[in-house]
């Protein structure tokens, strides 16, 4: 579990490396993630232990959102002063996501239905 770990960590070292080499305007734990999907073919016996780390994360994922909680709770003046526009873009982003969604579905829909 630790070897998977390092492993995570150096992929994670490797995005924040090359994000800031190129100044990229991507995060470096994107771009690590990238290549770890890239790299997965040829993980071999890493695989399994990558992904029982994965499993172990994801089920405490609800500890991430603590301190987002607790920034809420700090900076509620604020957030009541900026209801409305925090609102409008909460809801637009919320449907530009779904109408990308439903687009990007729908090609690839059409493009299956083409295919042989």
């Amino acid at each position: 579990m630790l070897e998977a770990l390092t492993l995570l960590l150096l992929f994670q070292l490797l995005g924040e490396a090359i994000a800031y080499l190129l100044q990229l305007p991507l995060p470096g734990p994107v771009i690590g993630m990238l290549g770890l999907f890239l790299c997965w073919p040829m993980l071999g016996r890493w695989k399994e232990r990558v992904e029982t780390l994965g499993v172990g994360l994801l089920s405490h994922l609800g500890l991430l959102f603590v301190p987002a909680g607790v920034g809420v709770m700090l900076h509620l003046d604020l957030l009541a002063a900026w209801w409305g526009p925090l609102l409008f873009v909460l809801v637009a982003s919320t449907a530009l996501t779904m109408a990308l969604t439903v687009w990007i579905f729908s090609r690839l829909q059409a493009w299956r239905s083409r295919k042989p």
